[in-house]
């Protein structure tokens, strides 16, 4: 025979659980007298036959009809109030389930008015807390009859909320005028819009969003490979960032290494190089792709740059490096040519 559940509590603290069922598997034997015990942080929903009933407060509550209406429907005046009916309670706790952290796998695309391309791309990552706010709404949408429903199998959705409406609100702040610098500087209007544009999303899964803290807000760094993947530069820019990264990089660890834009995809602080970068490609590609007249081969150079100043193909110059005629240092997936090896090359 069935065991009958005469009391029907969940003590434990659910530090990460948000809702657990009673019993976890299978159909509880209540009857009519039964006590249900619920702690100050929880709320409990009354199911039977996969149908909310009702949804008890923190306390000691007798299982009656008059505290559950629709109760005698289910068991009918026919019946002894005593007899055991199937059913389950799902404990859902209350509180606030803080410190959750968030944070932008990919970069975030905004406007960035007169500085580098326009554009800027960021990165950001922070905090967040959420509380149920319909136990009843929460179950029926979101839980449906699992035993125990955890933080983590959520998180991923509530994450994926507050980065879209993160993405929203920072496209309509920079859409405003205002440079990604500026941004940058306004965590707290931004994490209070992020929380005005969520409230109706949280709410309709039956919880509310209390907090959204932004911990970090800055320029992405970006390889000029990784934003030309993102479509963001043609291949005269491309070439041009490369170089950019290389004679860095040379300046910085003469021992060589691959080199990252350090956020020159957000055009943070850089806007002359990238004006450059694209004045430079533009003029080569008025030019047919040579070297400009009288000018100055710089002390790096690309395969491309350097085919430009020999005045033969890049496939020429890929095939001197190849065959060891041409030395050049592979950084990452590409090569750079000093302007001695290039000249020492030229004069052999």
């Amino acid at each position: 025979m069935a065991r009958i559940f005469d009391v029907i509590e969940y003590a434990n603290e659910m530090s990460d659980e948000i809702v657990h069922r009673f019993p976890e598997e299978g159909i509880g034997d209540f009857r009519i007298g039964s006590q249900v015990i619920v702690r100050e942080s929880q709320s409990a929903v009354f199911f039977r036959d996969g149908n909310a009933l009702d949804v008890f407060k923190p306390g000691r509550h007798t299982i009656a009809t008059a505290n559950i209406p629709l109760l005698i429907d289910w068991v009918g005046k026919a019946f002894n109030d005593r007899t055991p009916f199937p059913a389950e309670v799902y404990f859902v706790s209350r509180k606030e389930f803080a410190n959750e952290k968030w944070g932008t796998p990919q970069a975030i695309i905004v406007r960035n008015p007169n500085m580098g391309f326009g554009v800027a791309l960021l990165q950001g990552f922070g905090t967040y807390s959420f509380q149920v706010k319909d136990p009843q709404q929460f179950v029926t949408q979101i839980v449906g009859a699992q035993g125990a429903y955890r933080t983590s199998e959520i998180e991923e959705r509530l994450k994926m909320i507050l980065l879209s409406k993160l993405q929203d609100v920072l496209g309509e702040t920079g859409a405003k005028g205002n440079p990604a610098s500026k941004l940058i500087g306004l965590p707290e209007e931004i994490g209070a819009a992020v929380r005005v544009k969520a409230k109706e999303d949280f709410e309709a899964i039956g919880l509310t969003l209390k907090t959204f803290y932004i911990g970090s807000l800055k320029p992405s760094q970006k390889s000029a490979q990784e934003l030309r993947d993102m479509g963001m530069l043609d291949m005269s820019t491309y070439t041009q960032l490369q170089a950019a990264d290389a004679m860095r990089d040379a300046a910085q660890n003469q021992s060589g290494g691959a080199g990252l834009t350090a956020g020159i995809g957000a055009g943070m602080g850089i806007g002359n190089l990238m004006g450059q970068a694209l004045q430079g490609g533009m003029q080569n590609n008025s030019q047919g792709g040579s070297a400009p007249s009288g000018a100055k081969m710089p002390d790096i150079m690309t395969p491309a740059e350097a085919a430009q100043f020999m005045k033969v193909t890049e496939e020429d110059i890929m095939a001197a490096i190849t065959d060891g005629s041409l030395k050049a240092k592979k950084v990452g997936k590409a090569f750079r040519i000093s302007k001695d090896n290039l000249d020492s090359f030229m004069n052999s």
